[in-house]
């Protein structure tokens, strides 16, 4: 009996995408580890010394590169879910968690990555946030956010449409900042660390819980988990944002006197 050539071409590209997952999963490994050691030499360290300065831009640029990867990761996840996570027989279970769930993580990351860099690099020039690739990005933000709630619906997995509101709310308001003729004193200061903290957020979320899969599988989607760097997150972002408006007000009370 002779196997058809069609069965064997299609094996050998299964093979080759397990093989670019596995691949790729070390490389986000390495390239997430860096950032997530990254990210708190700027958020405890000095704010806008030349270490600040450095250690952000390794930051930044290791969450490009870590969410570039995660597409990868994303991708061969929906070609090859059964093959790429055999620890689950429910394809399409895979598919919405670790393909389209992944994905939309992974251009929240980078969205959020390069809204921060930008609202700093433009903080004396705001029109120039309005640039093709940043709007793409708050776009495509939107969309993999929505894509993700409808499957989460439709698989019945209230985490993936918790988890998208976060993106549709921050394409939203990104977007709402992008488009502001005069923003408020300091506001791109606010951005600044709202999209890098964010960034950090995501990447953080996505290694709990990703990583919880191959260690302690029976975790993998437990909301505790995935909460926690949120609570996190969003306690280092108040802490900023009330210094930055309690700054902002300082800066107003010569002019209100005046």
């Amino acid at each position: 009996m002779t196997v058809p050539v069609t069965a064997i071409e299609g094996r050998s590209n299964v093979a080759m995408v397990v093989h670019l997952f596995h691949f790729l999963v070390y490389l986000h490994i390495v390239s997430g580890s860096i950032g997530l050691v990254a990210m708190w030499v700027p958020v405890v360290g000095r704010k806008g010394s030349r270490t600040h300065k450095r250690w952000g831009k390794v930051f930044a640029l290791s969450m490009l590169v870590t969410g570039t990867i995660a597409i990868g990761i994303s991708t061969c996840t929906l070609i090859a879910p059964l093959e790429t996570h055999p620890f689950w027989d429910d394809a399409a279970q895979i598919r919405g968690v670790f393909g389209w769930m992944m994905l939309y993580l992974a251009v929240l990351t980078i969205m959020l990555a390069n809204y921060g860099l930008l609202c700093i690099q433009n903080k004396r020039r705001h029109v120039a946030n309005r640039n093709p690739v940043n709007l793409a990005l708050q776009f495509l933000t939107f969309v993999t956010a929505a894509n993700c709630m409808i499957q989460g619906y439709v698989l019945g997995q209230p985490l993936m449409m918790g988890i998208a509101v976060v993106g549709l709310a921050a394409a939203i308001l990104n977007t709402r900042f992008i488009f502001l003729s005069d923003p408020p004193v300091n506001e791109w200061l606010i951005q600044h660390t709202r999209g890098l903290v964010g960034a950090g957020i995501s990447v953080y979320t996505a290694f709990l819980a990703f990583g919880a899969v191959n260690w302690l599988p029976e975790y993998a989607l437990n909301p505790f988990v995935w909460a926690m760097p949120t609570v996190l997150g969003v306690s280092v972002l108040l802490y900023h944002q009330v210094r930055i408006t309690r700054a902002r007000e300082r800066l107003r009370r010569p002019a209100v006197s005046a």
